[in-house]
């Protein structure tokens, strides 16, 4: 977690051990679980960058999480789904965004400027888009490129961890805001826990048992 270098590296070390293991069992049963299974092992990655450097953090952050959640759940989706087109739409979209967002920090690195707050990591940087749009609308595009695919899954349970994330939202916006980056990123990996549950018990399987033996 942010909170401490400690606390960071045994979030890490969980989600690390956990996602390895939901992609050995991804491998077992269908590789279609394989991008989604990865989810923990990036959030453990991300989180060991947390003490470490902030543009390693940031690239996960703005680049890495809009890409890589709506590809995931694209490769999840049965063959012939009509949502598959979608969802790559949203893949392309959140690369498009990540490449905004994160291009011009590896151009002016000073723009990142990592403090700390109430003992947690803050990232207090400039962004592209700020000099064209809020940075409210900055991360309402965001929010919605991450949240919308899980929630349009074919498949329940990945609904249900599109409803995970958004209740991570909630509680970062209510509770923890003088830290979000940090917070959000922590809170969203925890929440992957939730995927290893549902690559473990193949929950994919009620709706494509024919996929999903």
């Amino acid at each position: 977690m942010c909170m401490s270098e400690s606390v960071s590296f045994v979030a890490g070390g969980m989600l690390l051990a956990g996602g390895a293991y939901a992609a050995w069992k991804a491998y077992k049963i269908n590789i279609r679980y394989f991008p989604v299974a990865l989810m923990p092992v990036l959030a453990g990655i991300q989180q060991m960058m947390v003490w470490w450097g902030a543009m390693g953090f940031i690239f996960f952050s703005w680049l890495m999480w809009p890409t890589w959640i709506p590809f995931s759940i694209y490769f999840l989706e049965p063959k012939g789904s009509k949502r598959k087109r979608t969802l790559l739409m949203f893949a392309f979209a959140g690369l498009a965004l990540g490449l905004t967002l994160y291009i011009p920090h590896l151009i002016n690195p000073d723009w990142v400027k990592v403090v700390i707050s109430n003992h947690s990591i803050s990232y207090e940087d400039t962004m592209f888009l700020d000099y064209f749009i809020p940075r409210e609308l900055t991360y309402l595009i965001y929010v919605f490129l991450i949240i919308t695919p899980p929630l349009i899954s074919s498949y329940f349970h990945m609904r249900l961890f599109g409803l995970t994330l958004v209740a991570v939202i909630a509680v970062v916006w209510v509770f923890l805001s003088y830290a979000y980056i940090s917070f959000f990123c922590l809170l969203a990996g925890v929440a992957t826990l939730h995927l290893i549950y549902i690559i473990v018990h193949n929950k994919c399987c009620l709706e494509c048992p024919k996929i999903f033996r």
